[in-house]
């Protein structure tokens, strides 16, 4: 069939549109691992790149430890103030974490607000080891879950997501993941929805904050990174009636990661889906190589502006972006966005790259709770005689902190607990004034402590634990 040559100059118009945009997106995303974009009412993709290549899943592996949770309480297992007790095992984690003595009780509905805000990983165990009877019962619950819900390429082998090369995951399988959080607990939206949590005097924001202050629509849910993942993030908005679930793997930095998922929503609200995120089956590569984060450098102001300056997509469109290549980011004049020492204005960055805060930064008030009895694990995930070890931790008011039997530690982490303690050992040491020549007398680190005669706040550990994982002040990460 002969086209006019109206119909000629149309067809060519809109192949030339085409290709524009694709350069423009690939320009655009160049430094992103692997993403996609769902609707979180059917699942349908919006827009997808390497879905289903493997990646490390970084903190999004809390996800699915509040799934397992929230499970656990519909099933009347466990209640919101069952308890939780930080045990010898758990507290050994490295930060971040809370840096809680061991033997200090708390509550569940606490647990799940620490690791979904702060990201603390003494409390994901702490928090598995009560529901899972033990960590390696937790574990297997987790990879139980993530087979039944379709996550066809996940493995767990921890519930906090430190590195082992052997956890990994796809953007697709975290987008199930997080739908299936979404909509089968909406009562977890209360707990990553904050951008921060205040413990008594001190105050610790969350990684995903800037996100769910400046962005219209944010609503959660919960970052990642180390180093050979890259800054992930699992992102939603709602605008209207809709709302858009984004997961975003392998960022240089936790700027970038949070400017692109900003990029993503606003076009992906003007767009329709297409195929369930389901129906991506297969994968598409393996994981990156160790260290990639010191390939994939942050994209710098200059980057940030060049990619992400929301002006310059309201003057320019979709143009824009095929615009946003090396050459350009030299040739980019900064003086709009540097101080006159030098320095970057990241207040300026982050304003026009993600907007102007929406709303004032409210921290959720958080403390240990009223905890009361102990969640029951469920029948046949958790190793025999495991459960009855970890309930009787976590069980009765009357027995005394250092009789509390510990649940069984994962064996893989032994060598790195001795080491951990020695360094605690010296840290204690250190605060104390001087480091003893013998350990004749001297406090065995990381043992229960007596609770009844600490001062306020001394439910955290000297030394190694509380004062490391504050997050840094500086707006990239």
């Amino acid at each position: 069939m002969f086209l006019s040559p109206f119909g000629r100059l149309t067809s060519v118009c809109l192949t030339v549109t085409a290709l524009v945009m694709s350069l423009a997106i690939g320009q655009a995303r160049a430094d992103i691992g692997a993403y996609v974009l769902i609707d979180a009412s059917s699942g349908a993709v919006i827009e997808e790149e390497n879905a289903t290549r493997k990646w490390y899943p970084a903190s999004l592996t809390k996800l699915m430890t509040a799934y397992v949770t929230f499970k656990a309480i519909r099933e009347g297992r466990a209640s919101l103030d069952s308890a939780v007790v930080q045990s010898k095992n758990s507290a050994a984690e490295p930060p971040s974490k809370m840096g809680f003595k061991v033997g200090t009780r708390f509550t569940v509905d606490t647990a799940l607000k620490i690791i979904l805000i702060k990201s603390a990983n003494d409390v994901a165990v702490a928090l598995g080891e009560a529901i899972g009877g033990s960590e390696a019962g937790f574990i297997a619950m987790m990879n139980a879950e993530a087979q039944r819900l379709g996550m066809t390429n996940t493995r767990f082998y921890n519930p906090h997501g430190l590195p082992d090369n052997r956890q990994v995951t796809t953007a697709r399988d975290l987008a199930i993941l997080a739908l299936a959080l979404r909509r089968d607990f909406p009562e977890a939206r209360n707990f990553y929805d904050h951008p921060g949590i205040r413990f008594g005097k001190k105050t610790l924001r969350s990684a995903n904050r800037e996100f769910l202050l400046r962005v219209p629509g944010a609503n959660g849910m919960k970052t990642g990174y180390i180093c050979n993942s890259g800054y992930n993030v699992a992102a939603s908005a709602t605008r209207g009636n809709k709302t858009l679930i984004a997961i975003i793997l392998g960022a240089g930095s936790g700027l970038e990661r949070t400017a692109f998922a900003r990029q993503l929503f606003d076009e992906g609200f003007r767009k329709r889906g297409g195929r369930s995120i389901a129906s991506l089956t297969g994968s598409s590569g393996n994981p990156p190589a160790d260290g990639y984060c010191r390939r994939n450098k942050s994209p710098g102001p200059k980057g940030y502006m060049a990619r992400f300056d929301m002006e310059k997509e309201k003057q320019g469109g979709f143009l824009f972006f095929a615009k946003a290549n090396k050459t350009d980011e030299d040739k980019l004049d900064d003086s709009g966005f540097m101080l006159a020492n030098g320095k970057p204005d990241w207040v300026k960055i982050l304003d026009r790259t993600l907007g102007p805060r929406r709303i004032a930064y409210r921290p959720l008030d958080v403390g240990l709770g009223n905890p009361k009895g102990s969640p029951s694990a469920s029948p046949g995930t958790v190793p025999a005689g495991a459960a009855d070890e970890a309930v009787a931790a976590i069980a009765g008011e009357d027995i005394a902190l250092e009789d509390v039997p510990l649940p069984v530690a994962n064996p893989v982490r032994r060598a790195e607990n001795e080491i951990r303690a020695k360094m605690q050992f010296t840290a204690d040491a250190k605060v104390a004034g001087a480091i003893p020549q013998n350990g004749d007398g001297a406090a065995r680190p990381g043992a229960a402590a007596d609770l009844s005669k600490s001062s306020p706040g001394s439910i955290f550990r000297k030394g190694l634990d509380f004062t490391v994982p504050v997050p840094s002040p500086s707006p990239r990460k």
